[in-house]
């Protein structure tokens, strides 16, 4: 049997959840009582969180609206030996300090190279952003989701930290034909 939520840890909570940023496609929730102060606080009985009502979604920005599928994940095998160094790093881009339209033209253009040049597996370098969450490596996964290069990226994982981390991308290349 569920107890029900007293007022003041009711009250906590609002306090909490307003000092969060939600994670992406979340939104936050709105408790009963929120806008409330200890000095009208609800009946015990009445202040529970009502677990069947969720808040409506917020509609996403126009510029997300066409979300792609995340790209596939490396199989764990490969990306143990990429880290390992057991398979090479055949090819290395570096898109520090490159807009983010210049940087998505050069690194599609990359992957297309690579894969008419045979190469297996590259390592993206997006860096890591001023604050740590920087455009390019926010949307460097949206970019090897695209529908146009399904055909060359088997799979994406966050590379070790000894190739540069949080900050770069391990890339599996399709064989040519392979489609």
């Amino acid at each position: 049997m569920r107890r029900l939520i007293r007022p003041d840890e009711l009250m906590l909570w609002a306090a909490v959840a307003r000092t969060v940023r939600p994670a992406h496609g979340r939104v936050v929730p709105v408790v009963e009582g929120e806008a409330q102060t200890k000095t009208k606080a609800k009946p015990a009985a009445t202040a529970s969180v009502a677990p069947e009502t969720k808040p409506k979604p917020q509609p996403a920005p126009y510029w997300r609206q066409h979300v792609t599928p995340a790209p596939h994940v490396i199989e764990p095998n490969r990306k143990r030996r990429l880290t390992r160094e057991r398979d090479p790093i055949e090819a290395r881009i570096d898109l520090h300090g490159l807009g983010q339209f210049q940087a998505e033209d050069r690194l599609k253009a990359f992957l297309l190279r690579a894969q008419d040049s045979g190469l297996r597996a590259v390592l993206v370098i997006t860096g890591k952003g001023v604050s740590g969450d920087g455009i390019i490596r926010r949307r460097a996964p949206d970019w090897l989701a695209d529908p146009a290069l399904r055909g060359i990226v088997a799979g994406v994982a966050q590379a070790h930290p000894r190739h540069g981390g949080e900050g770069a991308l391990y890339v599996a290349i399709k064989r040519r034909g392979a489609g």
